[in-house]
């Protein structure tokens, strides 16, 4: 009789050990916690360099006397501390009169832009949420002034708001006898107007955007039940929609006030170098007092009082909307 000889055992491999019984490597794992690292590292390598070490520069040129007698070596020009602050915020002198008025422009055109964005976002996010025929074709539609670079939108905007040949004044003058003459859009106290229509304009797909996509995490079941209930559609906006919004548009709220507070393309562009004194937005009014009188020291200071005055607003809307958040979760 044959006697049977049983197969050995194989060998078993315990996950963490490598083969034989050793204990593996603990190194192969620290590799793969510091390779999403180093990735990014580039990025924020070129990051900094971008964004951070021009911050600084300016921050630095700011306490310097930096005229056109030193922009070549602007390490050399004379130390003056203060002095280019004091002259931007002294509000009796032709130089702090211009920023406060400018500034004041900037806070009203700010505050114009964003409700109109957020408003005609929030409305167009709502309306399309309902299923029927050709809404994918609106919210293509919607989105093209977002995708269009700025610099092509803007200038398609500026012909169309010539004095003679224009579209806008051909459709309001000549098509519904709107004034006694065409209109003129590119200066005089109408350039604010023109300039809070291009920003919207380009800035309200953002905010359609981002309210579709928070709109896709509020239940149905909630409108039904709504519904049932005998809610109609503004009861719903009102006590579904707009408080599952809340997240979302707090954050939405700031980032347009961020854009349209700092924007300089968008002026740049339409009115040029020297814009209109009813739109004169601080991003190019700080422009205007670096590059035409070159004084880059005051400009720069107005520049950081602009920084400061950003980080402050930010500071103090984000202490209220966690505050707000605390005292509804409670």
């Amino acid at each position: 009789m044959t006697k049977t000889i049983p197969a050995p055992e194989r060998e078993r491999v315990v996950p963490g050990a490598a083969p034989g019984g050793a204990p593996a490597d603990r190194r192969s794992g620290r590799g793969r916690t510091a390779l999403p690292y180093l990735l990014l590292l580039p990025a924020l390598i070129l990051e900094l360099l971008v964004h951070l070490v021009p911050m600084l520069m300016g921050i630095g040129m700011s306490f310097k006397e930096l005229t056109q007698f030193f922009i070549g070596n602007w390490s050399e020009a004379p130390w003056s501390g203060l002095d280019n602050f004091t002259v931007a915020i002294d509000f009796d002198a032709p130089v702090g009169q211009a920023l406060l008025k400018s500034f004041l422009t900037t806070c009203l055109f700010t505050l114009a832009s964003v409700a109109a964005c957020w408003l005609l976002g929030t409305a167009a996010a709502i309306y399309l949420q309902e299923g029927f025929r050709g809404r994918g074709f609106l919210r293509t539609l919607f989105l093209v002034p977002y995708a269009l670079p700025v610099y092509a939108a803007v200038i398609t905007w500026a012909f169309m708001f010539q004095r003679d040949n224009g579209l806008v004044n051909h459709v309001l003058h000549d098509q519904l006898g709107i004034g006694d003459s065409p209109a003129f859009w590119l200066i005089g106290d109408n350039s604010f107007w023109a300039l809070l229509v291009v920003s919207v304009w380009k800035g309200w797909p953002f905010a359609f955007l981002t309210v579709m996509a928070g709109l896709q995490n509020v239940p149905r079941d909630m409108y039904e039940a709504a519904a049932l209930d005998g809610a109609g559609t503004w009861r719903q906006i009102r006590h579904i929609t707009l408080p599952s919004l809340r997240p979302v548009n707090q954050v939405l709220v700031l980032v347009l006030f961020l854009w349209t507070f700092n924007d300089f393309n968008t002026p740049f562009v339409l009115f040029g170098k020297a814009a209109p004194e009813a739109a004169d937005l601080i991003s190019l009014h700080i422009y205007q007092s670096s590059f035409q009188t070159w004084n880059f020291g005051t400009g720069s200071a107005m520049s950081v009082l602009l920084l400061l005055f950003l980080l402050l607003v930010t500071g103090v809307y984000l202490l209220l909307t966690s505050r707000g958040r605390k005292t509804s979760d409670v």
